[in-house]
């Protein structure tokens, strides 16, 4: 095979070339993920380069055309694999292992760990539901001890009174013997306000909770990094 050149005249290096303390994978293993760039670690799931590219080249355009990790891994598969080098497979493993990370990122220390505030949910759903496209409506059913037992998805697009109806809310926590319930749903605009239909929903739901004896214990909205909570601000009382 012919050895590839740059117009120069100097020989093109790929990966395989570098010293090995400096290859992303022999890094990896040799001093842990940690001490690896961002450019690294995404070069390691590209796997491998094309034509003249590196995959630590592709990497580093990539994140340079989008700024960071957090604004690529909200492109569509679509698009990425309209990136020079980037192909499905790629663009594929690339969204799969942002997923991976944002679930693993709102997976608690211990699955039996109680839920004792708003920043307990906070923590473990902003990191899933904060770049959401669009709004996701949610039921957490609580056992007598706080604990999450299950993640109910109501609805998913446009939330409103009409399509986040008690029957489908709390048809889960009486099949689950649930004690109480947590509401919890996103604005993809990132703007931290409840709105008149958050106040009518959560109205409309703790009267419901209350007659079946199980109460709402909060309804949170996440808003980008930010939340908003009935419970905090005194809201659950007056409905």
């Amino acid at each position: 095979m012919q050895e590839q050149k740059h117009p120069s005249g100097e020989r093109l290096q790929g990966i395989k070339d570098w010293p090995e303390g400096d290859r992303p994978r022999e890094k990896l293993v040799s001093r842990g993920a940690e001490a690896l760039t961002d450019a690294e670690l995404l070069a390691i799931i590209i796997n491998a380069g094309t034509g003249k590219l590196s995959a630590l080249d592709i990497a580093r355009s990539l994140l340079s055309r989008h700024g960071d990790l957090r604004a690529l891994s909200l492109r569509p598969v679509t698009e990425l694999c309209r990136f020079k080098g980037v192909g499905t497979a790629r663009a594929v493993a690339m969204l799969a292992a942002f997923e991976l990370g944002r679930r693993h990122a709102s997976i608690a220390d211990k699955e039996d760990v109680a839920i004792v505030s708003p920043e307990d949910v906070a923590h473990r759903y902003i990191p899933r539901m904060r770049d959401l496209q669009h709004e996701r409506f949610m039921v957490l059913l609580l056992n007598n001890a706080g604990c999450i037992i299950r993640e109910c998805v109501v609805s998913e697009g446009i939330v409103n009174a009409s399509l986040v109806h008690p029957r489908e809310v709390f048809r889960a926590a009486v099949t689950e013997l649930a004690s109480s319930v947590i509401l919890l749903h996103n604005h993809p605009s990132g703007v931290r306000e409840a709105s008149r239909e958050d106040h009518l929903i959560t109205k409309q739901l703790v009267q419901a909770g209350r007659m079946m004896d199980i109460p709402v214990h909060d309804h949170i909205i996440i808003c980008g990094s930010n939340y908003v909570s009935f419970a905090e601000n005194g809201w659950l009382d007056a409905q």
